[in-house]
Parts: structure tokens; C-alpha cells; sequence
């Protein structure tokens, strides 16, 4: 089954009841379904080798086989699992180094900076053979700090850094130590990132500005970076980053609700206090293991069990990294948990508390990957920002954006940065489609990846698919709002957030020094797991000797043994047992978060719900009326480029042209320097909104602008002179002939060669400087705007709709264009 149809099928979610009592009445159905039909399904897979006959009674000799391939295999597994002890000691001895598989360089060390970060930018150096290309848009990734080690990005050559490198982008990694600096802030971070992209741009003064990638953590601190700075990046892309911690689906992302079980955030405050003021990643660690006990207790030690001859290797690297959790302080936790997890206050919406951070400010293209598998962030999570920013897609063209997602049917949460597979597919071609991502015109689009036939030139075909607002919900959108329930996590969690300052923080910092708060950290039963079973044991003293003459006397069983068959069936067993018990605990929390904030909503007043349809259908409303004031306004320049985009509207042919050669082009013919650049590309950005939102009446509308009949005739010349394509083949363009009907000029009524009538008009002979024309096989369309930083933020969810005033020229009235309001 494709990925397509796998997505198709995630994309069926069913409708719920409004009323508290009717929703977990429909919770508890869906759950019973949910639960049964994940039994019915996994019990056919592991019981399909009965079905197709593939189980056989074993022979005395397959016996004696097995048994012996048994026994070396256990050896061989205790002891990686020792192997894995001494490098997680070894590791902690050395400092917790950065672990990375490739050469690389400190340029900005954290600690040097005015507010000391312990976090560093480094070159990463080419492996041999490798070609960098030091006019390529260079390549950032920035490390997650969600806990777990550093190096997330780079631990082995299939990954993100291996593949930029293998496209020869300069290649740049933003990488932390383990411990924070102290009195180190998320503000702090913010900075320190800024002025390492700021290091790698002033590096590359002849290419665009960097693509930045932010996995995880790092996706959503990345997202309020390029609000708070949006002129540093050139391209933004997001791994698995939840950005709209509350969105998600009934009966599925069962970790939305851990803050509300848990009463808040109070218990994050608890764990930095119990830390001497800083909070123990290795929390967070153990909370994703828990999502999926299948793995965490049985899955991955099967894996190298069965398969320890070739996969003990690629398990001790993994769990190198992920076996040495990092700490954060308590400032940075707390603000995390309250304002991210708890608050949902990145992305804001209709009814929530911001943050203060505006990512409508973000104003180069943004791409988001994201998984169905992600059992910690959801496509709904990390999707669902842009409807909070965006109500409809007529805002998102008034904001002049682009935004890219990028859909996996089943990967994991790590696998999407760290599963080779997903690094050679998706993580190539998202770099090898930077360029055409940057040359999208602004709206929303779906990546799609397709396999190729093997024997093609390329593995892979991308191509972009225009979407809107509502296909990110998939085609049927629940209509029930979950934020009356969320919120009121938030205020319960702020209640006891109060409670617990006031009562428990003061004797309790009083009680914790570092020394304790030492202790706890290795007391905890994820540190304790790997020191027992490691060489300071001295139950183990034979292990090692052991295993190297195992090793060296290795005798596996065949793989037509039956018994490896009878095996894998008894651990897939275990495994649906396990994944049995955590479908009903996911169920189980559903129930018990809906039975709580539901009633305690009920006893609130039971808020109504968010309604989003109206509220989009509001902001278009608002937003076409200041569009219909527009439309008679402006003079020439105007007239010229709405014109264009008229002429253009119909055109399949993909991509922008340079805007600044436009521009030119423009300023040349229309004799007038007076129009800044930046006013420019406003014009063009609104034009095209015209155009777009309103085609029949921007058509219409023209004479109201261009009053005087010369002045239509030069607005109509300067277009031929654009597209002198149009002189040749303009009979045959219907758009082209209802131009000149409604301008009241004959289709054949200009020369190119005749002289201007007056001071300000068009010099229709083209100067010996004037730039090449654009140059179309097809009726042209006007480029897309470059983004201009928009100097401040305002809470009116309409974009201001203004038509930059012209200079008038010689001998003429100006038209007066007012902004609208």
C-alpha cells in the first residue's frame, strides 16, 4: 500500500457529538473500535505464517541447531548490553562530547558570547571525495534539546548533515553541551542562534541566505526565531516540531492530555527543584519511552537478540546518544512546559493567549515534515499553526506566503531524523528541491515524493500540489472544539503552579544542594539499568571473555531453521500483548481527561466552542470589502502590472521571474524613479490579490483608473513592450481583445516607435539600458513579491490592503490613492 492511500486513510476521521456526556458516549465507542480492530490486525499479521503453512515440526537435528545458535546469541547480547554500560560511563568520564560522524570545527563557542548559551555553531568539514560548492545556499541544522544527547542531526552518515553534504551545501550544525550555562534563558538561545546564522550569511556574502532546519525542539524554537528576526533565514524546514501542542484527533495522540493528568506544569518545577534548580532530560526521556512499551521493553532488545551478529554495532551508536540525557535550567523548562505544552501559545488563534511572538512575521517559505507515525507530534500538531495563523486561504494570500508540508504514513517520531531510509528519500529531496520551493508562488502546497521505476534516471519524482486550508484537516473536519478543555488545563495548571510556589518551592530548594540533586539524577531507573549491567559489576567478570570466544567460534543456524519461525512468532506475541495494554492505557486516559475537564467545564458555565468557519468567513468578508475600495485606485504603475497579472492568470507555467528586473523594467518604461523598490513589490503583492481574489471586477475596474484615453494607450504599449509576443499572436488572446474593447483602443491603435506625447509619457522605444524583456511562451505571470519585514505587529487580523502613492508626473493629475483602513 502507497503512502498516498495510507495518508488517505488517516485523513478519515469521524465526527463527534457536541454535548459532554453524548462526546464520551462517542469516545468510548471509538475507543472499543479503536482497540479491537488494532487486535484483529495484529493478530493476522502474526499468525498469517499458520494461514500460509510456513510453520513445520522441527527435527532433532534443527533442535540441536538452534539450541546452540540460542546460546551464543544470548552471550553475544548480555554483552552488548554491557558494551552499552561501559560507553554510557565512558562517555559521561569524557565530558559528554559531542557525538558526531563527521570533521568538523568550531567557529562561535557559546560561552564567548555577552549572555554565555552552552550552545556553539560548527563547520562541518566534507569527507573525501565530497565537493563543497561555497556559492551554494548554505545549509544549518539546528540540534534538538529535548533531552536526549547531542548530535541528533550527524550520529551517522545517513542523516541530514550526510545528505547536505552529499549536495555540496556548506554545511553548518548548531550543536549543545550537556549542562546549561547558568541563568541561561530560551531568550538567550534566541539570540545566540541569530547571531550564528548572522555569522554563517556574513561567510557567504554571494549566495542566498541560509536554509535552516530545526528537528523536533528545535523546529518550534526555530519558528519563533524567524518571527522575532525574519530577514536571517532565506528557508525554513521543520522536523516533527509541534507546533499546535492542543490540535489532534480523538482517539489517537494520547500525549496531549499528559499535562492535563498530570495537574499542570507544577511537577516540572518539581523535578528542577529535586535537580538544585536544573531539570533532569532524562524525564523526558523516559516519557517517550512510555508511549510505546512494545519497543521500549521488549521491540528493540528482540531486534538485537535476532539479529546481533550484524545490528550490535548500529544499537550501541543509537543508544550512545540516546542513553545520556542532558539537563536544562529550571527557567527554560518551566517556559517550555507552560507556554508550549500547557499554554499552546506558539501559534496563538482564535480565543488563546499568545506568547507575544507573531508568525505571520515569518516571511520566507516554510516546509513541515511531519508523520502519521509520530506518536509525539501529529500532523495535526504540527500542521495545525497554520490555520491558527491563517483562518482561510484568502489571509494567507493577503500575507503573501509560502508554506510547504511534506506528509510520512507511518515513520516514527525519531525515525524522521534518524532512519537512514527517511534521510535518503525525504531529506534529499527536500534539499534537492530548495530551489524550486523558493520559486513557488505564495499559497499552500503538498510535497509529494513518487518512486520511480528502478530503472529510471532519478529514484524519485517531486512535484508540489496547490492545497488549501481545509486539506490539512483532511476531507471530513471534526466539528467539536477541544480548547474549552485545554483551557482549562491551562488555568488549572496556573492555580497550581501558585499552590506549589507558595507551599512546597521555598523549604524544598532549602532541603536540595548539588550533591543530593546528584544522587537522584543516578538513581533514577534509566540511568540504573545501564550501570548495573555494565563492567563495574562484578557478577559479569566472565562476560567479556565469553563473548570474544563466542565470537570466534560462532556457529548461527540456518535461516530455513523452523525454529527461528516458531521464535519471531512467540516474540510478536509479546509484542501485541504489550501494544495491547497500551492502546487500553491511551484509552484510558482519553476517557478519564475527558470526564474531568468536561464536567469541570460544565460547572464553569460550559464555554461555547471556538466557531472557526465563521470566523474565517468574517476575515474574508472584512477582507474583500477593503479589496472592492481598492479597485479603482491607483495611476499607471497599477494599471500596468494588474494588467500583467490579468494576462497571466490563466498560465500553467510554474515558478516566479527575478522581481528586481521587473522592477527595473518597470521603472525604465514608465519614466519614473521615484517608487522605492519596497513600494513596488507592495503593488505587485496587492495587484495580484486583486486579481486573484476579484478577476471580473479588476478587469472592469481599469477605466476607473486610466480616465484619459492616452494614458490607456501608453499603459497598453508598455505591456506590448513587455510582451512583444502580443503583437504578433494578441488577436488570438481573448483577455488581450476584451482589454482594448473596454479601453475604447483599437487593437492594432499603437506603434512601439511612436514619440512620447507629453513629459511623463512612456518612452515607448526602448532604451539602449532597458533590461531584456520577460521573456514567455505563454501570457506572462508576474512574479510573486519578495517578502518585505513588516515593521510592527498588529492584533487586527486583517492584513492592511495599501496602494503605494506614485510621484505624479510632469503635466498631470495624479490619482489619489488613500490606504485603506
Amino acid at each position: 500500500m502507497g503512502q498516498e492511500v495510507n495518508i488517505a486513510l488517516q485523513d478519515e476521521e469521524r465526527s463527534d457529538p457536541v454535548g459532554l456526556f453524548e462526546h464520551l458516549n462517542h469516545l468510548q465507542r471509538l475507543n472499543t473500535h479503536n482497540v479491537l480492530d488494532a487486535v484483529q490486525k495484529r493478530q493476522a499479521k502474526t499468525f498469517a505464517p499458520f494461514s500460509l503453512g510456513q510453520l513445520r515440526q522441527p527435527t532433532p537435528a534443527d533442535w540441536q541447531e538452534y539450541f546452540t545458535d540460542l546460546g551464543q546469541r544470548s552471550v553475544l547480547f548480555w554483552d552488548t548490553l554491557r558494551q552499552r554500560g561501559d560507553n554510557t560511563l565512558a562517555h559521561e568520564r569524557a565530558g559528554y562530547p559531542l557525538l558526531l560522524k563527521f570533521n568538523h570545527e568550531t567557529l562561535v563557542a557559546g560561552e564567548d558570547l555577552p549572555r554565555a548559551v552552552n550552545y556553539s555553531l560548527l563547520q562541518i568539514l566534507g569527507g573525501p571525495g565530497q565537493q563543497i560548492d561555497s556559492k551554494k545556499q548554505p545549509v544549518i541544522i539546528i540540534d534538538p534539546r529535548g533531552g536526549h544527547g547531542s548530535g541528533i542531526g550527524g550520529f551517522k552518515q545517513d542523516s541530514v548533515i550526510g545528505e547536505s553534504l552529499r549536495a555540496g551545501h556548506p554545511t553548518y550544525f548548531i550543536a549543545f553541551s550537556h549542562s546549561p550555562r547558568p541563568g541561561q534563558t530560551l531568550a538567550d538561545i534566541t539570540d545566540a542562534q541569530a547571531r550564528f546564522i548572522e555569522v554563517v550569511s556574513t561567510r557567504h556574502p554571494d549566495s542566498a541566505k541560509p536554509v535552516v532546519i530545526g528537528n523536533c525542539q528545535a523546529g518550534w524554537a526555530l519558528m519563533g526565531l524567524a518571527a522575532t528576526r525574519p530577514e536571517l533565514p532565506g528557508l525554513i524546514i521543520v522536523n516533527g516540531a509541534p507546533l499546535s501542542y492542543w490540535a489532534g484527533v480523538n482517539g489517537h495522540n494520547p500525549m496531549r492530555y499528559t499535562g492535563g493528568l498530570l495537574g499542570g506544569g507544577w511537577m516540572a518545577r518539581l523535578g528542577s527543584d529535586l535537580g538544585n534548580d536544573r531539570f533532569d532530560g532524562t524525564w523526558l526521556v523516559s516519557n517517550f519511552e512510555n508511549l510505546d512499551p512494545a519497543n521500549t521493553w521488549w521491540g528493540k532488545y528482540y531486534h538485537l537478540f535476532s539479529e546481533v551478529d550484524s545490528e550490535a554495532a548500529r544499537f550501541l551508536d543509537f543508544e550512545r546518544w540516546w542513553g545520556s540525557p542532558t539537563l536544562l535550567n529550571s527557567e527554560e523548562i518551566e517556559m517550555i512546559v507552560d507556554d508550549l505544552f500547557i499554554g499552546n501559545q506558539l501559534s496563538g488563534g482564535l480565543g488563546r493567549k499568545s506568547s507575544g511572538l507573531d508568525l505571520k512575521l515569518i516571511e520566507v517559505p516554510v516546509v513541515v515534515f511531519c508523520s502519521y507515525g509520530d506518536n509525539i507530534t501529529s500532523p495535526q500538531q504540527a500542521l495545525d499553526w497554520i490555520t491558527d495563523v491563517y483562518p482561510s486561504d484568502l489571509a494567507l494570500q493577503n500575507a503573501g506566503r509560502t508554506i510547504v508540508y511534506l506528509r510520512h504514513a507511518s515513520i516514527g517520531h525519531l525515525g524522521i531524523f534518524v532512519s537512514g531510509d527517511v534521510a535518503r528519500r525525504e531529506h534529499r529531496e527536500l534539499l534537492g528541491a530548495v530551489d524550486a520551493i523558493n520559486a513557488l508562488p505564495s499559497g499552500l502546497y503538498e510535497m509529494l515524493i513518487e518512486d520511480l521505476p528502478e530503472h529510471s534516471a532519478t529514484p524519485y519524482a517531486v512535484r508540489f500540489e496547490p492545497r488549501r486550508i481545509a486539506d490539512i484537516h483532511g476531507e471530513v473536519k471534526p466539528p467539536r472544539d477541544d480548547d474549552r478543555e485545554f483551557a482549562l488545563v491551562q488555568r488549572a495548571s496556573a492555580i497550581n503552579n501558585n499552590v506549589y510556589d507558595e507551599f512546597i518551592r521555598p523549604w524544598l530548594r532549602q532541603l536540595i544542594n548539588e550533591p543530593s540533586a546528584e544522587l537522584l539524577r543516578r538513581a533514577h531507573p534509566f540511568h540504573q539499568q545501564q550501570v548495573a549491567w555494565s563492567s563495574l559489576n562484578p557478577a559479569l567478570w566472565w562476560l567479556a571473555g565469553s563473548a570474544a570466544q563466542v565470537s570466534k567460534d560462532r556457529y548461527p543456524a540456518s535461516q530455513n531453521n523452523p525454529l527461528l519461525l516458531w521464535q519471531e512468532l512467540f516474540s510478536n506475541q509479546v509484542q501485541d500483548a504489550l501494544n495491547g495494554y497500551r492502546d487500553l492505557r491511551d484509552a484510558a486516559h482519553e476517557m478519564c481527561f475527558y470526564g474531568v475537564y468536561g464536567v469541570l467545564n460544565s460547572l464553569a458555565g460550559n464555554a461555547p466552542g471556538r466557531n472557526l468557519q465563521e470566523h474565517a468567513k468574517q476575515h474574508d468578508q472584512v477582507l474583500t470589502a477593503h479589496l472592492q475600495d481598492a479597485l479603482p485606485l491607483g495611476g499607471l504603475m497599477e494599471a500596468l502590472i494588474r494588467i500583467l497579472f490579468l494576462l497571466g492568470r490563466n498560465s500553467d507555467e510554474p515558478g516566479k521571474e527575478s522581481v528586481e528586473k521587473l522592477i527595473l523594467q518597470l521603472q525604465v518604461l514608465l519614466q519614473d524613479y521615484s517608487a522605492k523598490p519596497l513600494d513596488l513589490r507592495e503593488t505587485l503583492r496587492l495587484q495580484k490579490l486583486l486579481v486573484a481574489t476579484l478577476p471580473q471586477e479588476s478587469l472592469h475596474s481599469l477605466p476607473l483608473m486610466l480616465i484619459e484615453a492616452q494614458e490607456r494607450q501608453q499603459v497598453l504599449a508598455a505591456v506590448a513592450n513587455l510582451l512583444p509576443e502580443l503583437l504578433t499572436s494578441g488577436a488570438n488572446n481573448p483577455c488581450w481583445c476584451e482589454l482594448h474593447t473596454l479601453l475604447d483602443v483599437p487593437l492594432p491603435g499603437f506603434s512601439l516607435t511612436q514619440p512620447p506625447g507629453a513629459a511623463d509619457a512612456i518612452e515607448v522605444k526602448v532604451p539602449a539600458i532597458t533590461p531584456e524583456p520577460i521573456k514567455q511562451a505563454i501570457p506572462v505571470l508576474i512574479p510573486e513579491p519578495i517578502k518585505q519585514k513588516i515593521p510592527a505587529v498588529t492584533p487586527h487580523p486583517i492584513a492592511k490592503v495599501a496602494s503605494p502613492v506614485r510621484k505624479p508626473a510632469k503635466g498631470k493629475k495624479a490619482v489619489k490613492k488613500p490606504p485603506m483602513k
